[in-house]
Order: structure tokens, then sequence, then C-alpha cells
């Protein structure tokens, strides 16, 4: 937690982090604490295990992280901190458009291992995004604030995808999915982790994309089947991609993504500036000592059982 959002919790609680991510880590640790704080994916049962927990504050948006329907079951409130990092995400995914239209990732290896010349060389391929077509899957806080910069910002042409088209930002033009891959320039997902999401991205979408497109996923890795982008990066289906979530977390070092040099690979850090950091830590103490003074956290996301945990609480049953 960033030392702005720890500081305002020294006073009121002590702040302990398990030994690491597994499963039986997190069993060990439930036990002995008030309130859990996430960054990382949960054990689906976790919480049938003995606790006494208070609430559950995811530190970011993202709730695939916790098994929120487990949670409601056992009355635990569970809160997270929209639209924090929503910045961050927004300009991860323009500098990867930029980055990638204009070959830079590659220009700079190649600049530093075979010479000026044929670092230069990769110009022939380099395009301008302005007055192209952008694809957003998901239109979110993350996905409408970068329709809006990729429109006034670049002049795109803005498609978009999502279950229902309410609340689009109304120069957004809702498609299907198929129609988006074929006609995007460049594709961004910003989308949950659901069932329908899960291998959103496939051989038939990455086929139908134009050679010269390339995707940006700063949503979850699940949503793209990783072994058909790779397929379609080393064969050149596509021009490139930019990729900061993976189905597997750490990337192993035997990835074959790793291989390949039109892909740009970042570690789960399109969301995390010094900024949005601050923002998520202060947001997170804030629902943290909302929860203990007994009070509803600001953005509490299983709101059906809130009664019912007061109820408990007044009765001294919690």
């Amino acid at each position: 937690m960033d030392p702005a959002g720890a500081a305002m919790l020294t006073d009121v609680a002590d702040i302990v982090s398990a030994p690491d991510q597994s499963a039986e880590s997190l069993y060990k640790s439930i036990g002995q604490a008030d309130i859990l704080v996430v960054r990382s994916q949960l054990p689906a049962d976790l919480f049938d295990r003995p606790n006494h927990l208070i609430g559950v504050v995811r530190h970011g948006t993202g709730l695939d992280l916790i098994p929120v329907e487990s949670a409601t079951a056992h009355a635990i409130p569970v809160a997270n901190v929209p639209g924090v990092n929503s910045q961050a995400v927004v300009e991860y995914c323009v500098s990867s458009f930029l980055t990638l239209a204009r070959q830079f990732n590659r220009m700079d290896k190649t600049l530093r291992t075979d010479g000026w010349g044929k670092a230069r060389a990769f110009t022939g391929a380099a395009t301008e995004i302005a007055g192209k077509t952008v694809g957003i899957v998901g239109l979110g806080a993350i996905g409408a604030s970068l329709a809006t910069v990729c429109k006034q910002g670049f002049g795109m042409r803005v498609l978009g995808y999502q279950r229902t088209a309410k609340n689009m930002p109304p120069f957004v033009e809702p498609v299907d999915l198929d129609t988006l891959f074929k006609e995007s320039d460049f594709i961004s997902l910003n989308c949950p982790l659901t069932d329908a999401t899960r291998h959103l991205v496939n051989v038939t979408r990455l086929r139908s994309m134009k050679p010269d497109a390339v995707i940006v996923n700063a949503a979850r890795g699940p949503v793209i089947d990783e072994v058909a982008l790779a397929q379609a990066l080393r064969e050149h289906w596509i021009k490139g991609a930019a990729i900061d979530v993976f189905a597997e977390q750490p990337l192993r070092t035997d990835h074959p993504f790793l291989t390949l040099d039109n892909i740009i690979l970042t570690p789960h850090a399109a969301a995390l500036t010094r900024e949005s950091s601050a923002k998520m830590g202060v947001g997170t103490a804030q629902q943290i000592l909302q929860l203990l003074k007994g009070e509803r956290p600001q953005f509490l996301v299983n709101p059906e059982i809130w009664e019912h945990r007061r109820r408990l609480i007044d009765g001294g049953a919690a």
C-alpha cells in the first residue's frame, strides 16, 4: 500500500502482509485478519475457512480476484476503489498504440544491436494514428475515457462493444465484436473477465483483423487465447500487440511471447503510477476506516448484505 494510505491506518490497525500469494499462506493468514486487502487472486473457498472478517477491500477496481458470491453468502462486505487508475490505463493504451504504430520498440532494440541504418528501415512500416479506427471492447470508466482521448486528441473513428450500448459516449459507434475486429486499426481490451469474455480474442477474430492492426490488452490475461495470439504475431497476421496481463502470472520464462519482436510486454503495470498508487492507497484506507467504525464503505459492491451485517453487529454477533 502506498505510504499515503498506510499512514492513515497507523493508529488503528496493524498492516500484515501474507508471506506469498499461495492459497496455503492465505488460508493461514485469514483467521487473524479483521479486514482483508486484496491485490492478487483469492482461493474460491477462502471465506469458508474460520474467520472474523468485517470486510474485504480490493486495492484497485477488478473484482474477479475476489469470490464475491462466497463473501456475500457469508455476509462479508466487499468494497473496491473504482476509477482511481483510469488515467494510468488510458495513457498505457494510447502510448502502446503510438509505440506500435511508429515501430519505436523495434527501432530501439535494432539501433542498439544492428546500428542506425537498420533501425531507420522500420520507418517504412511506421504509421500515424490520427484518423484511424480504434475499437474498444468494454466502455466502462477506462474504455469511455480512452474513447474520448482517441476521438478528441487524434480524430479517430471509435467503435465500441459492450453488452449494452447504454451510457456509451455519443460519438462511439456500437458494433458487434466481429465488426469491431474486422474494421479496427487499433483494438483495446478494457473489459472484465467473465465466462463471456474468456478467449474473446481467438484464432477466428485474429484472422479477421487487418494486417496492419494492433491489439492492446490491459484488461485480464484470459480474455486472449495466448497460443492463438503468439501464432498471429509470429506469422504476421497482424502488426503487433502490447500485453500487460497474462493467463498465468508472473509470466513464465518459456512463454512464446518472449521470442517475438512485434510485441510489447509489461508486468501488469498499466494501472500503476505514483499518482494512481497514491489514490488507490488512500481510497482503500478510507474504506477500511469506515468498516472499522461500523460504517458502510463508500464503494460497497454487495449492498444486499449490509442490513443483515448491521443487525449482526448491533446484536453483538459479528
